[in-house]
């Protein structure tokens, strides 16, 4: 029997925009996390919310406290619902107050230092989400399996298999669900044979995958959540959760699509370059469930010759003259790629502004080179930030030079990984 109106959930959904992300610095030496680039013309923030707006709810609020600027310009331009929906997405970062006087020192101390903006929308359920996770799924029908479970708490969880397993908090469920037990990250030697999913629970995932790690995303009761908050604990993953095992019904929502933590380098840039591929793990190109952002008006992609273009993403605003070769890349809005360029591997993340004619004028007096990539670079296994300009000759990545991870100067190294600073300048002829 469907419910009424009055019976259907007053659900808040929070996003937790992280700390200082320092596993994906320098992409966020200037921007906080969720506000980082992504796929090309989105922000990673996009991801979650439009999972939110998908699933029909549209009261939001996102917690940040670490450079925060970017973030609020983009939310900004972005989501502006209509006044009759009620729907907002709202950003709260650490304030001070008369209670509350220093920063955010952990996810649960973040929602317990604005529930007083939160209490106000009356909600009867919390959903928090992570600002750094690339997936698809359906809230409202996780909202419902919460519902219909009776719990007080719900967590979706992923398989995994037991080499990943030591990277994540594991659940222990009985055959109908309720988590039992809680261990985080269990050393790679650990015994945890019985802490396999039950058969009975398994459905069709695959056999190699017997655990299930908790994905950081939480269904609370709003009762149960002013509760579970009332104390000093920071952490949800690391205290709220394990201690309310003791006298919450707390459940686990088995997900079994793609998903994905792009909270590294290595991370992100894998997950970026899978984009690219003919039927990617996570699709763009799903109408049902589209990733909103922010538009931007700008003119379509324009390619004044390029022989060789193969699984590559090229977005608004770009222009391509004559590349020589541009494969299995991410070439971000508003990118200028010169003549006889070869990228491989290569996600750049673009402008935020095109270069008029007196400013390319005033670079070529200045010896600068402007904006984007210049002629005949060849440049492999490399992130390139906004507004970085790469001069004519550079070869960046794909001379066997190795670095130790860490700065050097206009560039980072991560895994093998070289990430091409913000606005940085390469001269003419730089071999990386």
């Amino acid at each position: 029997m469907a419910k009424s109106p009055a019976e259907k959930p007053r659900v808040l959904a929070i996003i937790l925009g992280g700390g200082k992300g320092t596993r994906l610095y320098p992409l966020t030496k200037e921007r906080s996390k969720p506000a980082v680039p992504f796929g090309g013309k989105y922000r990673i923030v996009d991801i979650p919310i439009s999972n939110c707006i998908n699933s029909g709810y549209r009261k939001i609020y996102l917690l940040t406290q670490f450079n925060s600027a970017s973030l609020h310009m983009h939310i900004s331009n972005s989501y502006n619902f209509d006044r009759f929906s009620q729907g907002f997405v709202e950003i709260l970062a650490a304030e001070q107050n008369l209670e509350n006087s220093g920063w955010f020192e952990g996810t649960a101390d973040a929602v317990r230092k604005n529930m007083h903006h939160f209490r106000a929308q009356n909600p009867t359920h919390y959903i928090i989400l992570s600002g750094d996770q690339l997936y698809r799924m359906n809230l409202e029908q996780f909202m419902q399996s919460h519902i219909d479970s009776g719990a007080d708490i719900t967590i979706a969880t992923t398989a995994v298999n037991r080499h990943d397993a030591s990277g994540f908090g594991i659940m222990k469920i009985d055959g109908q669900h309720r988590i039992t037990e809680f261990k985080e990250k269990p050393k790679p030697d650990a015994d945890i044979s019985d802490w396999k999913i039950p058969q009975n629970a398994r459905g069709d995932l695959p056999a190699e995958k017997e655990f299930l790690a908790s994905m950081g995303i939480y269904i609370f009761n709003a009762k149960t959540m002013e509760e579970m908050l009332d104390n000093e604990y920071t952490d949800f993953g690391k205290e709220i959760i394990p201690m309310s095992l003791k006298d919450k019904k707390v459940n686990s929502y088995i997900f079994d699509g793609y998903w994905e933590d792009i909270g590294t380098i290595r991370s992100f840039y894998d997950a970026t370059l899978a984009l690219t591929k003919e039927n990617p793990p996570f699709d763009f190109y799903d109408v049902d469930t589209p990733i909103y952002t922010h538009m931007r008006n700008l003119p379509p992609p324009k390619v004044n010759g390029a022989p060789h273009i193969e699984d590559s993403l090229l977005t608004e605003g770009c222009i391509v003259t004559n590349a020589k070769t541009i494969k299995n890349s991410v070439i971000g809005v508003r990118t200028l790629i010169e003549s006889g360029s070869e990228l491989n591997g290569v996600i750049t993340m673009g402008g935020d502004a095109y270069e008029s004619a007196e400013q390319k004028a005033e670079n070529a007096k200045a010896g600068r080179p402007n904006v984007g990539i210049g002629k005949n670079c060849v440049i492999s296994q490399t992130i390139i930030d906004k507004d970085a300009r790469i001069g004519d000759n550079c070869r960046i990545n794909v001379d066997g030079k190795t670095y130790e991870d860490g700065d050097h100067d206009t560039f980072y190294v991560s895994e093998g990984i070289v990430v091409i600073r913000k606005g940085a300048t390469l001269p003419a002829g730089t071999v990386i």
